[in-house]
């Protein structure tokens, strides 16, 4: 846990001085009770429980006022809270590949299985489109939060070939910023430019911003190959990384590759999971690698978990000045229930 205001944690050295008050205060009276009340009963000694009925109102208030002094220095900690993702971007390989059977019925079978049931999880309000790439890439399904359309547009894929994992991220980032212009044949990426800007002013400039900072919006890029075609994946990632959104890459099959027979055809296929590792790092996500289909639909439901909750630093003042306040409304309720007096 840090403060955001730790110099005024010196007031809970007022702690020691309520309590020494407190006993200074209850010794008189118990003086005065037994000079002047003439009472035999109260010289007795007291009960375990009377004792206990005694002690807990003032420890209550101690922790209470503990609690709201450390609620005045500002306490943070780094809890599970909701995202604020508004658009998620499916891009998925639909490259000849993804028709090999090793990963059962179908790589492209479960894939679309997995998806659908990321898209099942996902909150309604969260917008999701859909980005199909092979040698080249397109939307399919741009951000709606239309649940049928997104999953009418899983079920239509068509298989093809080659694979432009470059161009799958640059045709994802276009689906989120409208404004963005993007040359997906060389890969290098450029803003619009607005009629107003001045013409001097450099058509590629981007403010960058840190890393995984765009916290609502995220890229679920899912491939089971190595970029072939298309615009180079290294600049695509660093246009990702640099507007901020998280690009989670989902690895199908083996980074030994294998030779996959397909329609008549032998094709040789390998992951590339370092590229992938690699964009996920630059970008703020996460790579998973699947090998069956149950480890695809674990690697979604990790993803939903992911994408739904996220470990923030987040004020939590509030807690401690309301548990304090009920510490002290307790102790005050307790004291008057037992001694028809607030301590």
């Amino acid at each position: 846990m840090t403060f955001l205001w730790p110099q005024l944690l010196w007031l809970l050295l007022a702690l020691p001085l309520a309590a020494g008050t407190y006993l200074v205060a209850r010794r008189r009276r118990q003086g005065t009770l037994l000079r002047y009340a003439g009472l035999v009963a109260a010289a007795a000694p007291p009960t375990t429980g009377a004792r206990l009925r005694r002690a807990l109102p003032p420890l209550l208030y101690l922790l209470g006022l503990a609690a709201l002094l450390v609620a005045v220095a500002r306490p943070a900690a780094v809890l599970l809270v909701p995202t604020q993702n508004e658009t998620i971007i499916l891009a998925i390989d639909v490259s000849g590949s993804m028709r090999a059977t090793d990963v059962k019925p179908s790589r492209i079978v479960a894939a679309q299985e997995a998806a659908r049931a990321f898209v099942a999880a996902v909150p309604r309000k969260t917008r999701i489109g859909v980005v199909a790439f092979a040698a080249t890439a397109s939307v399919v399904q741009y951000p709606t939060d239309s649940r049928d359309d997104v999953l009418a547009a899983i079920d239509r894929f068509q298989l093809q070939r080659g694979t432009a994992l470059g161009s799958a991220l640059l045709v994802s980032l276009k689906a989120m910023f409208p404004d963005l212009d993007v040359d997906l044949r060389g890969g290098s990426p450029r803003r619009a430019q607005s009629l107003d800007a001045p013409r001097s002013a450099d058509p590629k400039a981007v403010e960058p911003v840190p890393p995984g900072s765009h916290r609502s919006a995220a890229i679920v890029l899912l491939t089971d190959g190595q970029a072939t075609t298309g615009a180079d994946p290294v600049e695509a990632t660093r246009l990702a990384g640099e507007r901020g959104v998280r690009v989670f890459t989902v690895g199908i099959g083996t980074a030994a590759g294998e030779t996959l027979k397909v329609d008549g055809w032998s094709m040789r296929v390998r992951l590339d999971e370092e590229a992938m590792k690699a964009i996920a790092l630059a970008t703020g996500g996460e790579f998973f690698a699947a090998a069956t289909a149950a480890d695809l639909k674990q690697i979604y439901q990790a993803l939903s978990s992911r994408l739904l909750f996220e470990r923030r630093e987040t004020e939590v003042s509030a807690l401690f000045a309301a548990a304090g306040a009920l510490l002290l409304a307790l102790s005050a309720l307790l004291s008057l229930w037992w001694f028809n007096r607030i301590l």
